[in-house]
């Protein structure tokens, strides 16, 4: 090989290395928690959305048969009012919007829009991906449909009017399941895994991953259980809330900096 292809192949090279070493620098940080409170659950709910909107708790059940809408009331885990879905759907997520409560079902291609008060059916909408989790900023819905894609759409219309890939340093994240939006950020819950992405709602890019590990603690697990999934955040009040399906207890958590972040000048 020739003097100079040497030199090209091994500036690639360092080239190469410096980059990964910038990535490596740049990983994501992997947030723990603390728990502040723990309510009862109804262990029977297969939970596929959660949201807390003007201090009221409404959750999003599936499975063929036993998909619904609740209105619960968090210290008890009691249904304070419930609506069974058609038997065809499997219920996914839900998210409020002024005096709406809209459903997604996962692969009917249709979506519900409810009263609020009432959980009267206003209307229905069609939905060309299948329905995972469900969330607003405010102005938009923000939908998943279990890929790296996060659809935000009109919420009169309910057309597509933007998407956002979501990417940590290794590419793009998949999976994305239940959604919250909390100030700017979207948190998903990763199908299958006890993480939770928090997503920068401007830029689909993944600025933390909240680890839930242990969360359920064995003597919990006394009935079969699923994953975790269910997100619900006041607003009023600055809380942050999740479960899992068949879940017997929801959680208030709040997230803390990885051990070490303080020392190197982290933390909050």
């Amino acid at each position: 090989m020739r003097r100079e292809g040497i030199f090209l192949l091994l500036l690639i090279l360092a080239t190469f290395a410096a980059s990964a070493a910038a990535a490596r620098a740049e990983a994501i940080p992997v947030l723990g928690y603390r728990v502040l409170n723990s309510f009862p659950h109804d262990g029977g709910a297969f939970t596929q959305g959660l949201v807390m909107a003007d201090g009221v708790l409404y959750e999003g059940t599936g499975l063929h048969g036993r998909s619904s809408l609740r209105r619960v009331d968090l210290e008890s885990g009691t249904v304070l009012q419930s609506r069974e879905l058609p038997r065809q759907f499997f219920g996914e997520g839900v998210a409020v919007l002024g005096n709406r409560i809209i459903q997604l079902t996962w692969r009917s291609g249709i979506g519900l829009v409810y009263d609020r008060e009432t959980f009267a059916l206003l209307r229905t909408f069609a939905y060309p991906a299948e329905g995972w989790g469900l969330t607003t900023d405010g102005r938009h819905l923000i939908a998943s449909d279990g890929s790296a894609i996060l659809r935000f759409l009109d919420p009169e219309t309910f057309a597509e009017v933007r998407r956002l890939t979501v990417v940590d340093q290794d590419g793009p994240v998949t999976r994305l399941n239940e959604l919250e939006y909390v100030a700017g950020s979207i948190y998903a819950n990763v199908w299958q895994t006890d993480r939770i992405a928090v997503i920068d709602a401007a830029s689909g890019r993944v600025t933390a991953w909240l680890d839930l590990r242990g969360l359920l603690p064995p003597e919990e697990r006394t009935r079969p259980v699923d994953v975790l999934n269910g997100i619900a955040y006041d607003a009023r009040n600055g809380r942050l809330y999740v479960t899992g399906k068949l879940w017997p207890r929801l959680y208030q958590i709040e997230p803390v900096p990885p051990p070490g972040s303080e020392a190197r000048g982290g933390g909050r």
